[in-house]
């Protein structure tokens, strides 16, 4: 980005509607703003800062390609600065391709472990456009839902979400559908207790898990 703004994260965006997302401004006309039109409500906005897309007034997307990992580590400092900058919930969604998945690790521990935030790797931008318009529908319908009710059901078509699940170090189909089936949703499982997770997929597994989306 050109020079340093004023406010690096506009906390909250204004409250965004459900069914909506706001995007800054430099996604419009991209590849991914196309692919995610359409299924939900996109908005661009200009002076978000360091951040992609805000999802609600609590949680936003921060987006790394595959060309930011490869150009070296202004990424990281751009994500230190989002972290500096704001108490909101950051999810890094963070292309893992051919060329990058050699340094998936070390960008995989920098962000959960030291920087405590989720990570959400995707091979393209069509399986990135699917996550986000999955992460908007689900809070969707999290304000539809029975209110005594506290679980969804997961549907196994929703490839996309299972894929994320299985990136988890341990964690094959049958265990990630098993997760998905008790914690119906990718925040679930990032917010789940070690305990609670050790009674779904064992304690070794369960620290695999913890790990992944959680500072230790």
């Amino acid at each position: 980005m050109a020079g340093t703004p004023v406010t690096p994260v506009r906390v909250g965006a204004s409250a965004v509607p459900y069914g909506h997302a706001i995007g800054n401004e430099k996604w419009r006309g991209t590849e991914l703003a196309q692919l995610i039109q359409g299924k939900i409500t996109l908005v661009f906005e200009d002076g978000l800062g360091l951040v992609d897309f805000h999802l609600s007034n609590r949680a936003c997307i921060l987006y790394i390609s595959e060309a930011d990992i490869v150009a070296g580590n202004t990424f990281k400092r751009r994500l230190v600065r989002f972290r500096k900058a704001c108490s909101l919930k950051g999810i890094t969604i963070v292309e893992k391709t051919r060329l990058s998945e050699q340094y998936f690790p070390v960008i995989q521990k920098f962000i959960v472990l030291e920087l405590g935030m989720v990570i959400l790797p995707v091979t393209n931008k069509a399986e990135a456009a699917q996550l986000i318009i999955h992460l908007v529908q689900e809070r969707s319908r999290e304000r539809l839902s029975n209110p005594f009710s506290s679980k969804k059901s997961y549907q196994l078509g929703e490839s996309h979400v299972l894929q994320t699940v299985q990136t988890i170090p341990g964690i094959g189909k049958v265990k990630a559908q098993n997760l998905l089936q008790h914690f119906p949703s990718i925040h679930l499982i990032a917010n789940a207790s070690l305990a609670q997770l050790e009674a779904v997929v064992g304690r070794e597994l369960a620290r695999n898990v913890h790990m992944f989306f959680t500072r230790t």
